[in-house]
């Protein structure tokens, strides 16, 4: 039997070098982006390139109405899930004052990266439980959510909202998942060179460099990609729950 994952929001960044972590540890891998575009069919020619079974998965996270059928229809060309990685997310629609953020902003935020991790585990827990599952397979969830679920950037104060807000959803699924052995982790990446962050990375280098954090380097896609191949592959047994700080120590408390 072969692990099958979903990775959301894995046409590019994070969520890509997720999918081809998980690719080189042997999953098949379903590859989502909000459409299907050029950049997804890049991705699924890179996945391609690794030998590994692979399909586009071009679905709106947000449109949690249409989750059972994503995932049916995943099931149907890869085989039975084990695996899903809620990666996809937004940033805000504009940097600024909190007194000064709108609705849009805030609902954005929080439909994406708080109300859709938490309908799709949803949806992919009740497949999960509604069928017979292999005890040499591990099953999981990885949420990946960000060092702003716990540390204030009060520019992007609904950003970070919605982060803590997938924190604790990752925490309310592990406590209801664990006694059906499937472990649920919540990745929180620090300064990670995306194109999410490309406008203001180079700040955070310096800063880094500085002393921000206690490994002097920005961190890359490869490096939390790795991390959560980990995690899906069942490379820390006995373990659900749990936080990664995936950030250089940036929050270790210090003097």
């Amino acid at each position: 039997m072969r692990q099958v994952a979903l990775v959301t929001g894995s046409s590019r960044g994070i969520g890509l070098a997720a999918a081809q972590a998980l690719a080189l540890a042997g999953f098949a891998v379903a590859i989502n982006g909000p459409v299907e575009d050029d950049e997804l069919h890049a991705a699924i020619g890179q996945m391609e390139a690794l030998g590994a079974p692979v399909m586009a998965a071009p679905f709106d996270v947000g449109d949690v109405g249409l989750h059972a059928e994503h995932l049916a229809r995943i099931e149907e060309h890869l085989g039975p899930l084990t695996t899903l990685v809620n990666n996809a997310g937004v940033g805000v629609l504009q940097r600024g004052d909190l007194l000064d953020v709108s609705e849009a902003s805030w609902d954005r935020c929080q439909t994406v990266n708080a109300r859709a991790p938490f309908f799709l585990s949803q949806a992919f827990a009740r497949r999960l439980l509604a069928r017979e599952r292999h005890a040499d397979l591990f099953y999981s969830i990885v949420n990946v959510t960000s060092s702003n679920a716990r540390a204030v950037a009060v520019q992007r104060a609904e950003y970070c909202a919605s982060k803590a807000a997938a924190a604790m959803v990752s925490q309310a699924f592990a406590v209801r998942l664990g006694p059906e052995n499937i472990a649920v982790y919540d990745v929180q990446p620090g300064l990670v060179a995306t194109e999410m962050t490309a406008p203001v990375i180079d700040t955070y280098r310096q800063r880094a460099a500085g002393g921000l954090t206690l490994l002097p380097r920005v961190g890359t896609p490869q490096d939390m990609g790795h991390i959560i191949a980990v995690l899906a592959s069942g490379g820390l047994p006995y373990t659900t729950g749990q936080v990664i700080s995936a950030d250089a120590g940036m929050l270790v408390p210090r003097f």
